[in-house]
């Protein structure tokens, strides 16, 4: 990016439209930069407030190259796009952050789990399998994890396995039930002059039945030596895997005080929502200037935080109704994010809550209350 430039003649592509880009596009405008959104949905949540919004593939060669071909700059806020066509952009002129030979190992989570174990990162033993009948003849002492290698997001496409039958019949792989403490999460950011910054960790407690994150708070629950290690490994992954822009990495603590990395995401992410509102410079600001180049926000908690993902409620399918919010808003602290989508399904994301406070105890404490409060229906 130049030192001296304008909105009107950089035109910065991204690939999604969910809430992910929603936040971007918030961002974005402070600092007077236009956001030209594809997504397949034409009533994304950025649809009607991007700069330009196109309605297409983001795994379409054609589209994508489409779409790209008078950008000066594409992002992502979701790993499964049409790397081939990206790979050709790049060839053309058009910068692209995170690199599409980033997002190669990223979205293939049999890659990504070989990039640890060749590049000395910390990880849980896997195995990868091509189909559900490989697995059934290979000796595994059960249970284990099983993921798709590819497609899979928001808790889908992984599962406990406790016997081979219900085995995915794709191309996955299988890793060792890990005996964990607590899952933590780090995001980390680099632009091309090098420099790196992450944010303070945070403790996530998931949702088992959408096995997806449901509630996380930030300063984590954890001592200053393993922050400054997971940090460290945070900072290693996006050197090593040589990339610019915004990465998220979701580590397991041990029992034993051990940090295994499980799995990375190279965009704002769900455990950085909190930043918003809890940060110097939130995840999305620094996703922006980290592709951009310029420099890298403060990182420094400023005030502590809760993050509360907003769930469609089970048994509930159809026009979104959000009850309780009147109910929330009377509550100290509470800063609600709803994403715009006009249907609700179960465990779809609906939207996200911070709460904030002058200590954890208190932050929690109205957490509870708005757990038990707010309720998405239809």
């Amino acid at each position: 990016m130049k030192n001296n430039w304008n909105a009107k003649d950089f035109k910065i592509g991204v690939l999604g439209g969910g809430q992910l880009g929603r936040m971007l596009i918030q961002e974005a405008i402070d600092l007077d930069i236009h956001l030209h959104m594809m997504d397949p949905d034409p009533n994304a949540p950025c649809s009607l407030i991007a700069h330009s919004f196109t309605c297409g593939s983001i795994t379409d060669y054609e589209s994508v190259m489409n779409f790209g071909q008078d950008k000066n700059l594409i992002t992502v806020e979701i790993e499964n796009v049409n790397i081939e066509a990206l790979e050709e952009l790049e060839k053309k002129g058009v910068e692209v952050y995170p690199q599409p030979s980033v997002l190669k190992i990223i979205k293939d989570k049999g890659l990504q789990k070989n990039f640890y174990l060749e590049n000395k990162i910390p990880t849980a033993k896997f195995k990868l399998y091509h189909n559900a009948i490989e697995l059934t003849k290979d000796e595994i002492k059960y249970p284990i994890i099983q993921k798709v290698r590819t497609g899979g997001y928001d808790g889908k496409g992984v599962q406990i396995l406790k016997t081979s039958d219900g085995s995915f019949d794709a191309p996955n792989l299988c890793e060792e039930l890990v005996d964990f403490e607590k899952e933590l999460s780090i995001i980390v950011a680099r632009n091309k002059n090098g420099q790196i910054k992450c944010f303070p960790a945070v403790e996530c407690d998931f949702n088992p039945e959408a096995n997806l994150v449901e509630y996380l708070f930030s300063p984590a629950d954890i001592s200053k030596e393993i922050e400054e290690k997971a940090s460290t490994i945070a900072a290693d992954l996006i050197l090593k895997l040589d990339m610019i822009g915004l990465l998220a990495v979701e580590f397991f603590l041990c029992k034993d005080g051990g940090l295994l990395v499980n799995e990375a995401a190279p965009r704002p992410h769900n455990s950085g929502h909190h930043t918003i509102e809890c940060c110097g410079t939130s995840q999305y600001a620094q996703h922006l200037r980290s592709i951009l180049n310029l420099p890298l926000g403060e990182t420094k908690l400023i005030q502590p935080g809760a993050m509360i993902n907003l769930l469609g409620e089970k048994g509930f399918t159809g026009p979104v109704i959000y009850d309780g919010l009147d109910r929330i808003l009377e509550l100290p602290g509470v800063h609600p994010h709803l994403y715009g989508k006009s249907e609700t399904k179960p465990f779809r994301k609906m939207g996200h809550i911070t709460i904030t406070g002058e200590d954890l105890i208190q932050v929690k404490a109205i957490a509870d209350l708005v757990k038990v409060e707010i309720k998405i229906k239809a």
